[in-house]
């Protein structure tokens, strides 16, 4: 497939097929940037894992989707499972041809890295951009910075922040983070929301019937039992908020992951059964029945320790669902006053307390309103446009090391 002229072929990496943030992020992005035509021209690659035949929700077919093949091998340590998905990603991805090639977490992007190095292994030591085109100019999205202690993940980690040509950061807050860490100045290009998505789930009311017969009234969280999510916080909280409100349940969807978190789970839910607290665990949930299940909950908490953006927050709000979110910089940068902030267990309870009211009371139609508006602000078609003009400068620039590819000052705000 070769661009039109004057167009950009852009080449999207993400490790997994399965909805996990970054995932949802990279089909999104992809989606918007063949949108705007201007002969722009998307590939997605990824790693089709346990014998997945394509992403968890059908994608535009403008975007052409390379799924790599990545058969499960039983009780794979995770540090030799990274180190196999980088391996096989870069074994399957040719850059030659791309105007621009972006890898969207760790995984891929040292799957790129190491694909280069294959293709041309002087000039990718050193920097240089005689290999294939794009190969030279990586561009990787931090959503956010983790801490590892598997050997393979800690390299794996600091290569993809460090190796390389330009970083993009999805908030203020985490690329002050990169600064800080690394001395890494990314561009900043917030997400967008799909805010009519979730409004229409909002307007289902059959589907949100279909919810309210299956889990009766509910707290709902998004993003699975693990450390990160902050579950064992909100377990402590619902435990307390139960003793005003036995009516209602948690409901955990999502979860999908490459790590091993059995040993937290076993904990949280250990505990969740001395406060006699019953989670409703759904896992990964249907794309085209989510937006209902988000609209139905009484409120919507996020608890995550480390984010960087927020989207399942925003879309909540989208959805004209409270959300009780940690007191972190990040989430105040990207929510503002549409969501209640908590440090603690107790803050949690009483917070989603507070939003959930009464079960006789009328929702807060203001605040509810007011979250749509906060989510409206952010597009996907502004982001494109971002991301569009940082491909077309890096195609551009002869030396892919110049200051204003990660340049804070070239930070892009969606306005709507």
């Amino acid at each position: 497939m070769t661009a039109t002229p004057g167009g950009v072929r852009v080449a999207l990496l993400t490790y997994s097929t399965r909805p996990r943030g970054g995932v949802v992020h990279t089909l999104a992005l992809a989606e918007a940037l063949v949108a705007l035509g201007a002969g722009v021209e998307v590939d997605v690659w990824t790693l089709a894992r346990g014998g997945d035949g394509g992403f968890f929700r059908p994608v535009d077919p403008r975007v052409r989707v390379r799924a790599v093949p990545f058969p499960e091998v039983p009780d794979e340590p995770v540090g030799a499972r990274i180190t196999r998905s980088i391996a096989v990603l870069a074994d399957a991805f040719d850059a030659a041809g791309y105007d621009a090639v972006h890898a969207q977490d760790c995984i891929s992007a040292n799957a790129v890295l190491a694909a280069t190095e294959a293709a041309d292994p002087i000039n990718a030591s050193t920097g240089g951009g005689s290999g294939p085109r794009g190969a030279a100019r990586c561009v990787r999205t931090i959503h956010h910075l983790d801490a590892f202690s598997t050997p393979e993940l800690v390299a794996c980690h600091d290569r993809a922040v460090i190796a390389p040509t330009a970083h993009v950061c999805v908030s203020t807050a985490v690329a002050a983070e990169v600064e800080r860490g690394f001395g890494i100045r990314p561009v900043v290009i917030p997400n967008g929301v799909d805010a009519a998505r979730f409004a229409a789930g909002a307007a289902d009311h059959d589907a949100r019937r279909a919810w309210a017969a299956r889990l009766g009234r509910y707290v709902l969280t998004v993003g699975g039992i693990e450390p990160r999510k902050g579950t064992a916080d909100l377990v402590e909280a619902m435990g307390l908020l139960r003793r005003v409100r036995t009516d209602l349940t948690l409901v955990v969807a999502g979860g999908e992951t490459l790590f091993d978190y059995r040993d937290y789970r076993q904990a949280v839910l250990a505990r969740a059964a001395r406060l006699e607290v019953v989670p409703r665990i759904l896992g990964p949930v249907d794309h085209a029945a989510l937006p209902a299940l988000v609209a139905q909950a009484e409120a919507f908490a996020f608890p995550s320790t480390k984010e960087g953006f927020g989207l399942a927050a925003l879309e909540a709000l989208a959805a004209g669902v409270p959300v009780v979110a940690r007191d972190l910089p990040v989430l105040r940068e990207v929510l503002g006053g549409a969501a209640r902030y908590a440090t603690t267990a107790d803050d949690l309870a009483a917070a989603l307390l507070d939003s959930a009211g009464h079960p006789d009371e009328q929702p807060d139609v203001r605040r509810a309103a007011h979250g749509q508006a906060v989510a409206a602000r952010y597009t996907w078609a502004a982001a494109a446009r971002a991301h569009l003009d940082l491909y077309r400068r890096l195609a551009a620039d002869p030396d892919p090391n110049s200051e204003p590819t990660t340049s804070a000052g070239s930070q892009s705000r969606s306005a709507g």
